[in-house]
């Protein structure tokens, strides 16, 4: 039996009842907090924790003891939309982008989705591989203890089917749960470009059953967006994953109101992402769903589009989560710290609503909040330690500078 017993805590941060699993709009403002506290986890789980002056009067044999000397404990971030998996950088985008070349542009220029589906196609499963899990490392580094990964810069089945396995890989490698996302509906291959009908049918008829028989994929992801995926195409697209037990998630209202919020409801989607173009329409169809929006405030920051609703959609009692939606062309960062200071700066969420969305709601966002997300018994014991800081809201105040110390994952200090 291996256990930790980390004291000192100047404020452990996130205890909500084990029950729990998710907080819709109003109820995110609300972060249970216990100060100057102490947590013991066993066997990789959180067994019990309390206050300093309520200490335990037995711990475990061979317990190795932490001083977490006055700094704050978290769970850890809950990224729920990545795409890590790619084959080279962009930044040759990225000064097109400072000479004012908008998104659409850049696409119509051979850059965007299309240009690391060329560069992935060429490249070896191990090179994805090893690229992908330094990626992972240094998000792990900064806090993350569970992740979303997207495939989507194949657009083959050869190459779909070789991101997936990258993912697959991934996960066996790592401790942190990691689910995956068939997103073969990123974009047209150019050989699809005068045939969509013919694309969509190879998505249908010969990547998912492959997907499905090698059972590679948690979810069945789509663009939903104008010159990409139609709402008609996106809603025939997720009942066939749906015929492979793929539940549905989607990217939708990034560059317009596109209607695909709306099929996302109409298909219990787990979550709908993006959601920077939001009108009353998009607020009322999630009022009376499950669904979790999950915002993208770095992205909207990189290529200086709209931000997100974050507090209409709070306001009207709806899950809200955040995500880094790390990946080469539109958001080159895996960092949640700075994406919980954009959630405050940019989204207008106070810091205990932002780190709601960053953890517990951001589990709920990949079907983990029974594992991960809170500090509850039972719980998978991932966490972080900070520098102690004056408050709470330090931690999203100081962006850009991380205040992580110490990373723990199934109990162990990593």
């Amino acid at each position: 039996m291996s256990a930790l017993y980390i004291t000192n805590i100047g404020c452990l941060v996130g205890a909500h009842p084990t029950n729990t699993l998710m907080l819709r709009g109003q109820e995110m403002q609300t972060l249970p907090v216990l100060e100057n506290a102490w947590i013991l986890c066993e066997d990789g789980k959180i067994s019990d924790f309390g206050t300093m002056a309520n200490q335990p009067s037995q711990l475990p044999n061979q317990v190795i003891t932490h001083d977490a000397k006055a700094g704050f404990l978290f769970p850890s971030w809950c990224d729920s939309h990545t795409h890590i998996v790619f084959a080279a950088s962009r930044e040759e985008e990225f000064v097109m982008k400072i000479d004012g070349k908008s998104y659409e542009d850049i696409a119509a220029a051979g850059g965007g989705i299309l240009n690391s589906a060329r560069k992935l196609q060429l490249a070896s499963e191990d090179t994805l591989f090893e690229s992908a899990a330094q990626r992972l490392a240094d998000m792990i580094k900064q806090g993350t203890g569970a992740v979303e990964i997207k495939s989507g810069y194949g657009l083959s089945t050869e190459s779909e089917l070789k991101m997936l396995r990258v993912i697959r890989r991934l996960k066996n490698h790592f401790t942190i749960p990691v689910k995956a996302s068939f997103l073969a509906a990123h974009a047209y291959p150019p050989e699809y470009k005068n045939n969509h009908e013919g694309y969509i049918q190879l998505i249908i008829n010969e990547m998912l059953p492959k997907i499905a028989d090698e059972g590679l994929a948690d979810y069945m992801d789509a663009f939903c967006e104008q010159g990409f995926f139609s709402v008609e195409d996106t809603d025939r697209l997720l009942q066939a994953g749906a015929k492979y037990g793929l539940k549905p998630k989607i990217h939708a209202n990034q560059l317009s109101v596109s209607g695909g919020v709306q099929i996302g409801v109409k298909h219990h989607a787990i979550s709908v992402d993006h959601l920077e173009a939001t009108d009353d329409a998009v607020i009322e169809s999630l009022k009376t769903s499950n669904t979790i929006a999950t915002l993208l405030p770095s992205c909207s920051f990189y290529i200086n589009i709209p931000f997100a609703n974050a507090r209409g959609l709070m306001n009207a009692n709806i899950p809200v989560a955040v995500a880094t939606d790390y990946n080469p062309g539109s958001t080159p960062s895996g960092n949640m710290n700075l994406v919980v200071s954009l959630a405050c700066i940019k989204l207008r969420m106070r810091p205990e609503e932002a780190i709601n969305a960053a953890t517990i709601n951001g589990a709920a966002a990949m079907e983990l909040s029974n594992e991960v997300g809170s500090i509850a018994k039972g719980k998978t014991a991932n966490l972080f330690i900070t520098r102690p800081m004056p408050s709470l809201a330090f931690l999203p105040y100081s962006f850009g500078q991380s205040q992580i110390e110490t990373i723990v994952l199934k109990g162990k200090i990593s």
